[in-house]
């Protein structure tokens, strides 16, 4: 890991030299900030009216998650949140987006179990949106039979209250249960930016965590980060390259602030012998 950030910092200065970019334009320039609870003065009753769905045990372990209870296992996924959830309340934001420079780098898995261990925080109330809607995988990580997904939220013909459910007291979760022909145009439309500002106001979650598609495979993550706060890329151990990492960092620093790089898949017996190439 040291190896990673030494490498990142190196490419971050290089850049600089050069007059490339190497931060993220602050956020405030980048979406208008919606007040938590400017709506309602107490999201509660809104939070209760969601479907409780309860998780089975079975799935959550078939699927890597383990953050619901506070275990050995957890403590990675325990460590990254306290971090995240600091570095967030000292900037003032509420909006996350996860994404990786190339599928398949383990950033649903990470999604899942960062706001599960979010739930953790009773005093806390997280969100969960699966925005990667070409392939959509939190339903079936969760096992959750929905009738509709985000898409039809956003367009709407359902609403959020009754597509989103609660999978813990404080979590909710908005997914898609079938992939999209064209993801990117909802990604894109006005009416998405419109619905996230609604659900803040509504709901009041101290975090929204967005699940996107990888940022290098396609335009559909960098079509949605300016509207969070910030991201946090995921890069997976052996198989990730340093330079589509490096320019992962630089697409997404281009279009909101990067909180920091998770590197998945890393044996704990060879932590300080992996690199990423």
């Amino acid at each position: 890991m040291e190896k990673l950030q030494a490498a990142l910092s190196k490419a971050r200065t290089a850049r600089q030299k050069t007059g490339g970019p190497a931060t993220a334009v602050p956020v405030t320039s980048r979406r208008q900030q919606v007040p938590k609870g400017s709506s309602a003065d107490d999201p509660t009753p809104a939070w209760e009216e969601l479907q409780r769905v309860d998780l089975a045990p079975a799935v959550l372990r078939r699927h890597r998650i383990v953050s619901r209870e506070a275990t050995s296992d957890a403590t990675p996924f325990d460590i990254l949140r306290t971090k995240i959830v600091l570095q967030m309340e000292q900037n003032g934001w509420t909006r996350l987006a996860i994404t990786s420079p190339e599928p398949n780098s383990g950033k649903t898995t990470l999604a899942c179990n960062l706001a599960l261990g979010l739930g953790r925080q009773s005093s806390m109330r997280s969100m969960l949106f699966d925005f990667d809607l070409g392939s959509p995988e939190v339903h079936s990580f969760f096992d959750l039979k929905m009738r509709y997904g985000l898409p039809e939220v956003i367009i709407r013909n359902v609403d959020f209250a009754k597509q989103a459910v609660r999978v813990t007291e404080n979590v909710a979760v908005s997914v898609s249960p079938h992939p999209e022909r064209d993801p990117t145009r909802f990604l894109m439309m006005d009416r998405t930016v419109d619905l996230l500002d609604e659900v803040q106001r509504e709901y009041a979650p101290d975090i929204m965590v967005f699940d996107l598609p990888s940022a290098l495979s396609s335009d559909k993550a960098l079509a949605f980060l300016q509207h969070v706060d910030c991201a946090l890329i995921v890069a997976r151990a052996e198989q990730t390259r340093f330079r589509n990492l490096d320019r992962c960092e630089m697409e997404v620093a281009a279009n909101t602030n990067v909180l920091g790089v998770a590197l998945n898949g890393c044996r704990r017996s060879a932590l300080s012998a992996n690199d990423i190439n």
